[in-house]
C-alpha cells in the first residue's frame, strides 16, 4: 500500500520510510509515495539511488527514484509496501536536481519525472561499474581499475575521457583577447552570483592554430576564472558547432580532467560517463545543449547561456521548458552567477533588463562589422543577375575572392525547396498527398516534400499549364548560379545534410544555411546575406527577431573591415544590423508585444482536448485569475483555447490547469472485468510559454 508525501526534499540519514517518485508519464502519479525499507536494503536505499517498487496489484513493479527518505511515513499509520530492490548503488537524482525539476514543472503545468527523463541519461550497467571501481580506486589510493571486458561502446565512452591529451602549461596561460575587452563590471558581477546579458564581440580570433568566435574566448576566460576558485561552471549551447568552438578554446585553458561534455550527439555509454563524472565532488566546466542546464555540478559557480534566442534551446518534450527559464531558476536555487551571452539580445532578455533582473554588459570599446545594405539598389551586371543578387554585393563578393573566402547565407537548404506554376505562379502541389513540390538536386523531376511521389507529368490544377518556375533557390542552387557566375573559384556548401565546421582563408565561396556557417581562419573577406525578403516573409511572431540573430551571427563571422552585404532588407531591422544596435530593436519589439499583449510581455498557455474538457479548464482558471481567452478553435485533437496571463498570476493559472488535467487523466479507466468498454476521454494538454503558439 502506497501514501503521498511531501514533495520537498530534506537531508536525513536513512531510515524506514522512503519516499519514491514514480518514473510514470501517467500525471496524477506525479507526487512522492512512501515505501517501507527492508533491512537488507538499509544500507542501500539511500536518497537519490533508482528503485524498483510494486505498484498496484499482479506483482506489477515500476521505476522510480528515492527522493528523501524518513522514519516514519507521513499521516498513514498502517503497513507500507516494501521496496522491491535498489536498482543502482548511484545517487543519480541529487536533491539539487530534484529541486529545480519539481520547481520548473510546477511552473509549466508539467510532470517531475518528464523532466528527470531529460536530465537523467539511461543507465548503462558496465559503464557504471567501470565508474564506481574507478571512484574506489581513487578514494582508497590505488591505481584506478579497469574492466578488460568492456564493450566497444563502453571503449568508446572511456576512450573519450581517458586518452585525452592535457593541455601544455604555455597553452593553458596564454593570453587571449575576452575578459580584458569588457568592463571590471563583468568580473564582478561573476564573483558576486549576479545576472548578465553580455553583449558578444563580433568577430574571431585565433587560439593558436585554430579559429573560434571571439565569444568562445570570453566564456572560455570567465569559465576559467570560477573554475580557479573552486567552483563548477555550466554552459548550455544551441548546437555542436558552438559545443565545438567553445571546447577548442576551453581545451587550451584548463585540464582535460575538469572539462565535460553533456550531448545529445553522444552515444548513450559516453552520455551517461559523463553524467556520473558530473556527480563527483570535483569542479568541472559542463558544456552542452539545452539539457546541460541540468547536469549535476559541484558547487555550481556560474551558468552561461549562449544565443538564448535559437529555436534548439526549446525544449519539444513535455513539460517544453525553455533552456533560458530552466537557468533562471537554477541560478536562483543556487545563487550562481548567470550570464546570458549573444551578438542579438533575444525579447526575453530584454525584457529581464528592463526590469532590472539583468545587468547589460557591453564591450569597453566599439566593435561593428562594416555592414552595407542593398534595399533598392539596381542590378546592372549581367553575372550578378544570374546569381540574383544585386550589384553592389556582386562587387564586394568578386573584390574579396581575390583575399580570401567569401561567405553566402541562403534561406533555405536543397536545390529548389518550392516551386510553382510558371503561368498562373500558384504554388505547385503534390497530386498524391497535396504537399508541396520541390525540385531536390539539378536535372531532377519535381517531387513531393512530404510524401515523395515524383510529379513527372505535372500539371497546373488552376490554369492547366505544364510548366515551373522556382520560387525559392536552396544552397544547390546557389552554388551552382555562384559556380557560374565565379569560374574557377572553389564552391564549398554547409547545410543540415552537408556539415562543415571550418574552412581554410584562402578564396572559397562558401554557401551555407543560417546556422549551419563555418568558422574562417582568419575571417571572411566579405559576407553575403541573401533571400532576407524571403526570410522576413515567414509566419512566425519571432521573425524579425530571429532574423536580426541570423544576420549578427553571420556578420561576427567576418575579418575585421570586411563588407557584410544585406540584400532586400530596409526599415528599423536593416538599420539594427548596419549600427549594430539589437538592443535597441529588442527593446522596440517587446515595447510593441506589451502593447499587443504578446509574449514575453506575458505568458500563454495552450489548452487542447475535447471541448467539453477544454471549456472546464478555462472555466477553471478564469474563475481563480484574470486572463485574455483566445478560441476556442478546432485542432485535428479536438478544440484548442489560448490563455494569455500577466507573470504574477501565471503560477496560480499552472497549478488550476494541472489539476484539470490530473482530474482528466483520472476518467481514463480500464472498465471492469466483464463489462462493456468505457468511452476513452481525449487527453487534456497544457502547454505554456510555446514560442510559436501565435504565429
Amino acid at each position: 500500500m502506497t501514501t503521498p508525501a511531501e514533495t520537498t526534499p530534506v537531508d536525513a540519514a536513512p531510515a524506514r520510510v522512503a519516499r519514491v517518485a514514480l518514473d510514470s508519464p501517467l500525471p496524477q502519479l506525479d507526487h512522492l509515495f512512501d515505501y517501507s525499507i527492508p533491512p537488507e536494503l538499509a544500507d542501500t536505499a539511500i536518497p537519490g539511488v533508482r528503485v524498483m517498487v510494486p505498484f498496484r496489484s499482479a506483482g506489477r513493479l515500476n521505476r522510480g527514484y528515492i527522493v528523501e527518505v524518513a522514519e516514519k511515513a507521513d499521516g498513514f499509520e498502517g503497513a507500507l509496501s516494501p521496496i522491491d530492490s535498489v536498482v543502482s548503488p548511484v545517487p543519480v537524482l541529487t536533491p539539487e536536481l530534484w529541486s529545480l525539476a519539481r520547481r520548473l514543472a510546477d511552473r509549466a503545468a508539467g510532470s517531475a519525472t518528464d523532466i528527470l527523463r531529460l536530465a537523467i541519461p539511461p543507465r548503462q550497467v558496465r559503464v557504471e561499474k567501470a565508474w564506481l571501481a574507478e571512484q574506489d580506486a581513487l578514494r582508497s589510493g590505488a591505481p584506478e581499475a579497469r574492466d578488460d571486458t568492456q564493450d566497444a561502446e563502453e571503449a568508446e565512452a572511456d576512450d573519450t575521457d581517458d586518452t585525452a591529451v592535457a593541455p601544455t602549461s604555455d597553452a593553458m596561460t596564454a593570453t587571449l583577447p575576452g575578459v580584458s575587452d569588457y568592463p571590471v563590471a563583468l568580473t564582478d558581477a561573476v564573483d558576486a552570483g549576479g545576472r548578465v546579458a553580455l553583449a558578444a564581440i563580433p568577430t574571431v580570433a585565433d587560439i593558436g592554430g585554430a579559429w573560434v568566435g571571439r565569444w568562445a574566448v570570453t566564456i572560455a576566460e570567465l569559465s576559467e576564472r570560477v573554475l580557479a576558485s573552486g567552483s563548477s561552471v555550466i554552459v548550455a549551447l544551441p548546437d555542436y558547432r558552438d559545443q565545438d568552438q567553445l571546447q577548442a578554446a576551453l581545451e587550451r585553458r584548463v585540464p582535460l580532467e575538469q572539462l565535460t561534455r553533456v550531448d545529445a550527439r553522444q552515444s548513450n555509454a559516453e552520455r551517461y560517463r559523463s553524467f556520473l563524472d558530473c556527480l563527483t565532488d570535483a569542479p568541472r566546466i559542463i558544456l552542452g545543449n539545452r539539457s546541460a542546464v541540468y547536469a549535476p555540478a559541484a558547487k555550481l559557480g556560474l551558468l552561461v547561456v549562449w544565443d538564448d534566442g535559437d529555436p534548439l534551446h526549446s525544449e519539444p518534450l513535455s513539460p517544453y521548458v525553455h533552456a533560458r527559464d530552466a537557468a533562471l531558476v537554477r541560478q536562483e536555487e543556487s545563487g550562481a552567477a548567470l550570464v546570458f551571452a549573444g551578438h542579438s539580445r533575444s525579447a526575453d532578455v530584454q525584457r529581464l533588463v528592463e526590469m532590472g533582473w539583468l545587468t547589460p554588459v557591453e564591450p569597453t570599446r566599439l566593435y561593428t562589422p562594416r555592414v552595407m545594405l542593398t534595399a533598392q539598389s539596381d542590378v546592372v551586371e549581367p553575372g550578378a543577375v544570374a546569381a540574383r543578387i544585386p550589384s553592389l554585393a556582386w562587387r564586394q563578393a568578386r573584390e574579396a575572392l581575390e583575399k580570401g573566402p567569401v561567405l553566402v547565407q541562403v534561406a533555405r537548404p536543397g536545390y529548389a525547396p518550392v516551386i510553382a506554376c510558371a503561368r498562373c505562379t500558384q504554388a505547385a502541389r503534390c497530386t498524391v498527398c497535396s504537399g508541396p513540390l520541390g525540385i531536390p538536386r539539378a536535372g531532377a523531376l519535381p517531387a513531393c516534400t512530404l510524401c515523395g511521389a515524383i510529379a513527372g507529368n505535372w500539371s497546373c490544377d488552376n490554369c492547366e499549364g505544364t510548366k515551373l518556375r522556382l520560387v525559392t533557390r536552396g544552397t544547390g542552387r546557389t552554388a551552382e548560379e555562384l559556380g557560374r557566375a565565379f569560374p574557377g573559384v572553389k564552391v564549398v556548401v554547409s547545410d543540415g545534410e552537408r556539415q562543415v565546421i571550418g574552412v581554410s582563408g584562402s578564396p572559397a565561396l562558401v554557401i551555407a544555411t543560417r546556422g549551419a556557417e563555418p568558422v574562417a581562419d582568419g575571417g571572411y573577406a566579405a559576407v553575403l546575406l541573401l533571400d532576407g525578403d524571403r526570410m522576413l516573409a515567414a509566419e512566425s511572431l519571432r521573425i524579425a527577431e530571429d532574423c536580426l540573430r541570423w544576420w549578427s551571427n553571420a556578420a561576427a563571422l567576418s575579418a575585421p573591415g570586411a563588407p557584410v552585404v544585406l540584400t532586400g532588407v530596409s526599415g528599423t531591422l536593416a538599420t539594427a544590423l548596419a549600427t549594430w544596435n539589437q538592443p535597441a530593436f529588442a527593446s522596440a519589439e517587446l515595447a510593441d508585444r506589451r502593447t499587443l499583449r504578446f509574449p514575453p510581455a506575458v505568458r500563454v498557455a495552450s489548452v487542447t482536448g475535447d471541448d467539453a474538457a477544454v471549456s472546464e479548464a478555462v472555466a477553471a482558471v478564469t474563475s481563480l485569475v484574470p486572463a485574455d481567452v483566445l478560441g476556442p478553435v478546432p485542432t485535428e485533437n479536438g478544440v484548442r483555447t489560448i490563455l494569455r496571463l500577466d507573470y504574477g498570476k501565471a503560477q496560480a493559472a499552472a497549478r488550476e490547469l494541472r489539476a484539470t488535467v490530473v482530474k482528466n487523466a483520472t476518467k481514463r479507466r480500464k472498465p471492469p472485468a466483464g463489462k462493456a468498454a468505457y468511452r476513452q476521454a481525449p487527453t487534456l494538454k497544457v502547454r505554456f510559454d510555446d514560442p510559436e503558439i501565435l504565429s
